[in-house]
């Protein structure tokens, strides 16, 4: 039984990873129905489901789930420390808590960007899944973890982008890095950011130059200044050398 369901679940990943990309580490979103189900089943999720789905998993849950286990008080206390070892997701419910599941149906709108698996036991929360396609369901029989085979909407999904009628959320995002990598679309991390224009000052070159000038007026000056003490040297010396010669003439 346990390598049929292996084989099963392999199966299932194969649809996934190759229709909707999904890839290791697979994320598992749990509700308190499924942890209180694992406590009560004895089963180590932990070590567990990496060995089901046969790789790496991250088991997450949200804030909403935490803060209904704790409302639910004490008959949900093993329920609620299973969810608190989990990783926590940032649900779009800051202010407002809202219940669980729908928490967890918030989580895989718009095509389950982020890959999300739903584990439940809430059969409600189960049928509303079921009807976004490309969101993987696992739940628990007989103390036994299942995955769940793609749903009629998921599969009908796949058959209409084979048939070129719709766009996968996956094949969008291969199409824009594509176009990316092509240099047709700006990648917004390549954005140049926008200079500020900075306070206008005196060019420091300007300055220099500005000095060199100086110093080279400065030299000119004493020249000029040594030529004149000549000039008016020879000509006082020019006089007495005439009085000198009418004075003896």
């Amino acid at each position: 039984m346990k390598i049929t369901r292996q084989k099963h679940a392999k199966k299932h990943l194969g649809f996934f990873r190759n229709n909707f990309g999904v890839r290791e580490p697979y994320q598992v979103l749990l509700d308190g129905t499924f942890c209180q189900a694992a406590l009560r089943g004895r089963i180590q999720l932990r070590e567990q489901l990496p060995r089901y789905l046969m790789g790496a998993t991250q088991l997450c849950t949200t804030r909403c789930v935490l803060k209904e286990l704790e409302t639910l008080g004490k008959d949900l206390y093993g329920a609620k420390l299973i969810a608190q070892k989990c990783q926590v997701r940032n649900c779009p419910h800051f202010k407002n808590a809202v219940s669980g599941s729908e928490c967890l149906l918030s989580m895989v709108e718009e095509g389950n960007p982020h890959h999300y698996f739903v584990a439940t036991q809430d059969q409600n929360l189960s049928v509303k899944v079921k009807k976004k396609p490309g969101v993987p369901l696992m739940f628990i029989i007989q103390n036994t973890i299942v995955l769940d085979k793609p749903s009629p909407k998921t599969i009908a999904f796949v058959k209409a982008v084979e048939a070129g009628q719709l766009v996968s959320g996956h094949e969008k995002q291969s199409i824009k890095q594509l176009k990316e990598e092509q240099g047709l679309v700006k990648n917004p991390k390549q954005r140049r950011r926008k200079k500020r224009k900075k306070i206008s000052g005196p060019n420091p070159l300007s300055c220099l130059k500005k000095k060199k000038k100086a110093q080279d007026t400065k030299p000119s000056s004493a020249s000029e200044k040594k030529r004149k003490g000549k000039r008016i040297r020879n000509r006082s010396a020019s006089k007495v050398l005439s009085e000198k010669q009418n004075a003896e003439g």
